[in-house]
């Protein structure tokens, strides 16, 4: 992990983690300057680098700014982008009521160095809009907490994501900030950045295991794929809650919607190191997708009451992690169906020996 890698200010914020494999190299960058985002790069080299020109990073020409060494070693290029964040009531009979907008571009963040934890590989991202007129925010924050990882695992909070190596987290944390009417709801924009060749898919899947994560049985996955399907290059996955608590409980969850994915035919929001990796293809060749997260719904006093939420998501490259039962619910599953099976079993051959024994005792008759 590496803070503003060849620039010893601490004015902004960039976070360069490299995993390194025996082939090749996983390289993911975060930063605050503009909208916070995180790009996400894959090579085939190991020996792969990141290189940034902070004086034309920093400029209001920032394309070029960015880029990884050698440039031919990159196969695979993807980014996020963190837009908005919305709030609004249910005001009946008029629907929905929506406050003014929270910008996150024009966030004032704090330094990531004072979090940056390299032991346990996270940092976290604090901000609060430069300007507040409602004073939403003079006793909260908004924050994005990163997690990079060594190996495959399961995080010890809810909602429990099974991670790999290949994989991040992020934890979007919205704490204190004063709800500007009864019962309000948050709704967080996301955008993803898809270079030629590659789509954006939203998927939803449903088990009925939620060992992990109680009653809640929804996964969902915004998968990048390659035009004709044969591929998934990279992901997002979270499931369908969020909770209301900085130490997670069943009763603390609050439902997290996913409003549909949808092609940005806006302009992205000013994100200096998106713009300078990819350039002039931003506005031509790259497919901009948009996704609107919404938290909130009957149980939505949750945030009223403790005014704490917390969103987990994960980000990675390939397949995302799939949940399989753990052997305690195989093994148990197997007990409390085998044992009827076994009785029925045992309980008709008991019958067939004690009819087999009954008539034996009688000599045929000539």
């Amino acid at each position: 992990m590496q803070y503003n890698p060849g620039w010893n200010s601490s004015s902004v914020n960039l976070l360069h983690v490299r995993a390194v494999g025996p082939g090749d190299s996983l390289h993911y960058v975060w930063s605050s300057i503009g909208a916070p985002a995180v790009l996400l790069v894959a090579t085939r080299s190991p020996s792969s680098a990141l290189r940034v020109n902070w004086t034309q990073l920093l400029s209001p020409s920032p394309a070029g700014a960015v880029w990884i060494d050698p440039p031919d070693s990159v196969v695979y290029s993807t980014a996020v982008v963190f837009t908005k964040l919305f709030e609004f009531s249910e005001a009946k009979p008029l629907g929905e009521l929506f406050y003014p907008t929270y910008d996150l571009s024009e966030f004032s963040w704090d330094s990531l160095n004072h979090t940056l934890n390299h032991t346990a590989l996270t940092a976290e991202l604090i901000g609060v809009p430069a300007t507040d007129p409602g004073g939403g925010f003079a006793n909260g924050s908004l924050a994005f907490r990163v997690t990079a990882f060594e190996a495959g695992g399961r995080a010890g909070r809810l909602p429990s994501l099974l991670h790999t190596a290949d994989s991040s987290q992020l934890e979007f944390v919205l704490a204190g900030v004063a709800p500007r009417g009864n019962g309000s709801r948050f709704l967080l924009e996301v955008a993803t950045v898809e270079e030629a060749g590659a789509v954006r898919r939203l998927r939803s899947e449903r088990s009925i295991d939620d060992e992990y994560t109680p009653t809640i049985f929804e996964v969902l996955s915004l998968v990048a794929e390659s035009q004709n399907g044969s591929s998934t290059l990279g992901f997002l996955q979270w499931k369908a809650t969020a909770y209301g608590s900085r130490s997670p409980r069943r009763e603390d969850g609050i439902r997290c919607r996913a409003q549909g994915l949808r092609a940005a035919n806006w302009t992205l929001p000013t994100s200096s190191v998106i713009q300078a990796y990819f350039g002039e293809s931003l506005g031509s060749t790259c497919t901009i997708s948009a996704l609107n997260v919404s938290f909130g719904g009957e149980e939505g006093q949750v945030y009223q009451e403790k005014r704490y939420l917390s969103w987990s998501v994960l980000l990675g490259f390939g397949q995302p992690p799939r949940d399989t039962f753990s052997a305690l619910v195989i093994s148990i599953t197997a007990v409390a169906l085998g044992a009827p099976l076994a009785m029925l079993l045992l309980g008709s051959c008991l019958v067939l020996l004690a009819r087999r024994r009954r008539y034996s005792e009688y000599e045929p008759i000539n």
